[in-house]
């Protein structure tokens, strides 16, 4: 038996994603979370270039707060 954690996503994502996979072959949101993150993690270690700068993360964040996934986090 696979061990397996669970990950939080706001509902809204995650209802969104529902809608996004029909007709796509993926049988749930949690297979195409998954497949996303395999993807992603395939790629082996994070290099420094490819982080973002402090600039980029609070225009991300604001970004998210305006989308409303964010509720005055900073």
């Amino acid at each position: 038996m696979e061990n397996k954690v669970t990950i939080k996503i706001p509902r809204e994502l995650h209802q969104r994603l529902g809608r996004m996979i029909s007709g796509t072959g993926f049988s749930s949101v949690t297979e195409l979370i998954v497949f996303v993150m395999r993807t992603l993690a395939s790629g082996g270690e994070i290099e420094p270039e490819d982080r973002l700068t402090a600039e980029e993360v609070r225009v991300i964040r604001e970004r998210l707060k305006r989308l409303g996934y964010l509720k005055g986090e900073d």
